[in-house]
């Protein structure tokens, strides 16, 4: 029901109507690229300025009959708001104009009904599809089923509408409780991640900043990449292994835009954890686009609203190629640790740097050791190399390797601490002995402090 949609596009009017009371308003050109991306064909644009919107058709008179002039005019099939319309308001402009109308977020939810591909995108679609139809169910059968008196007048005792709204309620139950599934699929595989150590990258941004182009050059998937709005619906984890650090998983998500429709944020949650629990969140920005940075201010709001602000953030500005006079670099803080990396995924310039800073914000502070390892450790040998911690070797007359090793400074104080290796530095073995120790101490300050709140929430209640 809710994913046929026709092969060609429709003939539409676009609406867009400039509220003076809005203090975030929408971008006239962006909601004609989502038109387009829909598969409408949009033959006018209409535009206008109102002080409050209309109660009745959002727009007023005059405006409405210029828009019914111009569905007159090019037979248009469906008008097209940039808005988000009461249902109310839906109908009155309907039924005035003789046309489907859809506003905003409706189309938004069309949108990703072509582009959902998975079970669970399907699925999460359909949730935010039914959301949003529950409030626009139309009157048109509640005489069919009405109980009246008299002799075979009796109907069921619901009217149609009230059957449609209970199927509604039903369908919405059964998506959630699939769902659940989903979200705990989910997180049985973070944890497994965990347990293994292998940490989590999530690509966020604004639509169309070239999220899916990046994830493909990184991981060399083959992922669908295209130069439109929402190209990228279901997420996809790949794994990779960053010089001098090892395994990471890297996620491609679906794209935000400004006015997210909340049913979509809901119903999306389940994937969108996944970047509420990533490790490092890449932010990727359109840096050829001049609105980049009200762009990335709605890419927060919707991190703040998936519980995913604190997740340390690397900003990934991206399209370089498009820019002038502008090469491949890493901007960093008074910390010196990287903020910003410069790049662009179409050419692959800058793909270096941005694993060089990848790999700084999640191994930390890195050594450069030099070890010795027995003959007999073959295996940790292979590990090391598997994890690109080995930059030279050398092999002694006894057979053992002498490695020169940059790695993260954690991981290599364990290997010290549980004598796997032999440091060549005579001040490392104590140095390994003192980061543990501080570590352990560390940890038994966070119990003990979890150990208070979880007692002070059982004296409460």
């Amino acid at each position: 029901m809710f994913f046929e949609r026709p092969d060609s596009g429709e003939v539409s009017i676009l609406v867009h109507i400039t509220i003076d009371s809005e203090s975030e308003r929408d971008d006239p050109s962006e909601f004609e690229e989502l038109a387009l991306s829909a598969g409408a064909m949009p033959v006018d644009y209409i535009t206008g300025t109102r002080r409050q919107p209309s109660p009745s058709y959002f727009v007023g008179t005059g405006k409405l009959e210029e828009i019914a002039e111009a569905v007159r005019a090019h037979k248009a099939e469906l008008v097209l708001f940039n808005h988000a319309l009461s249902p109310s308001q839906e109908r009155n402009l309907e039924k005035h104009l003789n046309c489907r109308v859809l506003d905003r977020t409706g189309l938004i939810l069309d949108i990703f009904a072509q582009r959902a591909r998975s079970h669970e995108g399907k699925l999460q679609v359909e949730l935010a599809q039914l959301q949003h139809l529950s409030t626009r169910l139309k009157r048109g059968w509640t005489h069919l089923d009405r109980q009246k008196g008299g002799i075979g007048l009796r109907g069921a005792g619901e009217t149609q509408l009230e059957l449609d709204q209970r199927m509604i309620r039903q369908r919405i139950k059964s998506i959630n409780k699939s769902l659940d599934k989903v979200r705990g699929q989910r997180e049985q595989g973070r944890r497994a991640r965990k347990r293994a150590e292998i940490p989590t990258v999530s690509l966020v941004g604004y639509t169309n900043a070239g999220k899916s182009t990046l994830f493909n050059n990184i991981t060399e998937a083959q992922t669908y990449a295209a130069d439109q709005l929402f190209a990228t619906l279901d997420s996809t984890l790949r794994r990779i292994n960053l010089p001098n650090f090892g395994a990471t998983i890297v996620a491609d998500t679906v794209g935000f835009i400004s006015h997210l429709p909340h049913q979509l944020v809901e119903a999306f949650r389940a994937t969108l954890e996944e970047t509420a629990s990533a490790n490092l969140l890449l932010h990727v920005v359109d840096g050829a686009n001049e609105e980049h940075t009200h762009l990335m201010d709605e890419v927060n709001a919707v991190l703040r609203e998936i519980d995913a602000q604190s997740v340390t953030q690397l900003q990934v500005f991206n399209k370089i190629d498009l820019l002038p006079d502008v090469q491949p670099h890493i901007q960093r803080n008074g910390e010196g640790k990287p903020f910003r990396v410069w790049l662009s995924a179409k050419t692959g310039e800058g793909l270096d740097l941005l694993e060089q800073a990848m790999t700084e914000l999640l191994a930390g502070t890195q050594v450069r050791e030099e070890v010795l390892l027995r003959p007999d450790q073959a295996r940790l040998r292979s590990q090391l190399y598997a994890k690109e911690f080995v930059e030279s070797e050398n092999i002694d007359e006894s057979g053992n390797y002498h490695l020169e090793l940059r790695m993260p400074e954690a991981e290599f104080s364990r290997l010290l601490a549980q004598q796997e290796l032999v440091s060549l530095n005579p001040s490392a073995g104590e140095e390994a002995q003192q980061f543990w120790a501080e570590k352990e101490l560390t940890e038994k300050a966070k119990d003990e402090q979890l150990a208070e709140v979880n007692a002070a929430k059982y004296c409460v209640n």
